[in-house]
């Protein structure tokens, strides 16, 4: 990436991560602009990143080549009207953020042409340990895909989708995912003060059982079943407590979780479409 300029529409809480991602990864400060309508963020912005914050957009967006939609879906439609008639660069690449809005309706209120990456972050990004799936429309060029990809792997992980629709799958692995791993962290935290360790024994102990556990995953050959049967020694404490997920189908409960996950997913794709 060459420090091509880059303009955020949207100074909320993933916005920031990106921006702080991109200047830890070299990219300019003075290259990177956002769009930040309240005073007290845009100042912030300012003095935290170095950058240029705007109040309107027409400063912001003359000459970027980059520009991520980083506002809430529900005002999405109305962000797009107040920067259509800006871009003024040759086929800017457009990178959307926003979950639930989908590149039809992205190029419905842009232009058919329009260049645009669909991105589905999730929360981890906010300590760099993201992981992304995006999607590029047709008018996408390599080098597009590559700025997009620049952008994203600032915070994280990326993985490029062929077909659209699975963002929704995305949505409910890796979207809504960090929330699923947080509802087991608290579970086994209040299993384990019920065992006699004290909140905070409880809290440190999982939460490092937890980092530990998704290391070796990301850095081992093997996968998780694989290592799950390493650390399971026939007749121990690890398959007794197996046994009771097992006994519970806990693979039918994550099934129809995503699922469930991935439906609303759906849902809201044609509410904010």
């Amino acid at each position: 990436m060459n420090n091509q300029k880059i303009a955020f529409i949207g100074g909320g809480n993933m916005g920031r991560c990106l921006i702080g991602g991109l200047i830890a990864d070299g990219y300019s400060p003075s290259a990177i602009h956002v769009v930040e309508p309240d005073e007290v963020s845009r100042k912030q912005m300012g003095i935290d990143f170095q950058i240029s914050a705007h109040e309107s957009p027409k400063q912001a967006l003359q000459s970027a080549e980059i520009i991520v939609l980083a506002v809430k879906p529900q005002i999405m439609h109305s962000a797009i009207n107040g920067i259509k008639s800006l871009l003024d660069y040759p086929r800017p690449l457009i990178i959307s953020i926003a979950a639930g809005i989908s590149t039809q309706s992205l190029n419905h209120w842009l232009a058919e042409d329009s260049a645009i990456v669909r991105a589905m972050p999730n929360t981890p990004s906010m300590v760099g340990s993201g992981a992304t799936g995006l999607f590029a429309t047709e008018s996408v060029s390599q080098e597009q895909r590559g700025l997009a990809e620049s952008v994203m792997r600032a915070v994280g992980i990326i993985q490029w989708l062929d077909d659209e629709s699975l963002m929704d799958a995305v949505t409910a692995v890796s979207g809504s995912g960090p929330a699923y791993f947080f509802r087991m962290m608290e579970a086994m935290e209040n299993a384990a003060t019920a065992l006699g360790l004290s909140k905070e024994q409880a809290r440190l102990l999982t939460v490092q059982t937890a980092f530990g556990a998704a290391k070796m995953a990301l850095e081992s050959s093997y996968d998780p079943a694989t290592l799950r049967v390493q650390v399971t020694s026939p007749g121990g404490t690890t398959e007794r407590a197996l046994n009771v997920f097992n006994q519970k189908n806990i693979d039918e409960i994550f099934e129809q979780a995503l699922q469930a996950a991935k439906d609303r997913s759906t849902e809201l794709s044609k509410e904010l479409g």
